[in-house]
């Protein structure tokens, strides 16, 4: 049984074509995001400091993987999220789990009067919450990527939740997450409906990813009125530490 059965969550429809969230990455890279991009042939990504992410075409060749491996360095552990294809002889796949993508299907979204925007001078300190909670990837320059929102006690950052990509007409909530100390009060889902509330004042539709394993997580979320769209699932391969010629591809194990 696959983790998302286990989850008791069901499979969404097959779409019959290409939708920009199937590529979120490359649609944001290509739309909203696109003053971020940094480009070699069809593969883009993020600066370093903003996001790991990097986004390759939705049908990647060799030539494709090679300008992958180029833009990332010989022996980079590159993350592909989303990415449930193949990957070419030579490389290292170091990391796979499977994850859903969530959408908004009816939130009860509202700005929440405790939150407060934070911006680069908070930075610090959302490095830190980051560092004792582990919601996912945050660097010094990602909240450039879109608004982030914060409840402080007593002066303290002690939750917060974002937005991170942004394909036409979506916005994804990121960065969810709540000092261990705090748990249980429900900052969180209210930090997710005001992030929420923002998104659809200018006329997004919000999006998140989780785990298929934080089965709590995916609960919490569909009570809130998102709905699953797809399975996903979050990948990382290293690239080959010299350059190769064309190689054939292999499935991912």
């Amino acid at each position: 049984m696959s983790l998302i059965a286990a989850a008791g969550v069901r499979d969404a429809p097959a779409a019959d074509a290409p939708h920009v969230l199937d590529n979120p990455a490359l649609a944001s890279l290509t739309g909203p995001h696109a003053h971020f991009a940094e480009r070699r042939g069809r593969v883009l990504r993020y600066p370093v400091d903003v996001s790991p992410w990097l986004a390759l075409p939705d049908d990647p060749d060799a030539r494709d993987w090679a300008d992958l491996a180029a833009l990332a360095g010989p022996g980079a552990e590159i993350p592909l999220s989303g990415y449930c294809g193949a990957v070419p002889e030579g490389w290292e796949v170091t990391f796979r789990a499977d994850g859903v993508q969530l959408v908004d299907d009816g939130l009860a979204a509202a700005p929440d009067p405790e939150a407060v925007r934070l911006g680069p001078a908070d930075v610090p300190e959302m490095l830190g919450l980051v560092a004792r909670t582990r919601p996912g990837p945050f660097l010094s320059r990602t909240v450039e990527l879109g608004t982030y929102l914060g409840i402080r006690r007593g002066g303290t950052l002690i939750a917060m939740a974002g937005e991170r990509l942004r394909p036409p007409g979506w916005t994804e909530i990121s960065a969810v997450c709540t000092d261990p100390a705090f748990r249980g009060e429900g900052l969180a889902t209210r930090l997710v409906l005001a992030v929420a509330h923002g998104i659809r004042e200018r006329g997004d539709t919000p999006f998140l990813h989780a785990s298929a394993r934080n089965t709590g997580a995916i609960r919490l979320y569909e009570s809130l009125g998102f709905r699953l769209r797809r399975r996903t699932a979050f990948l990382a391969a290293c690239a080959p530490t010299r350059p190769a010629g064309e190689r054939a591809a292999v499935p991912v194990a």
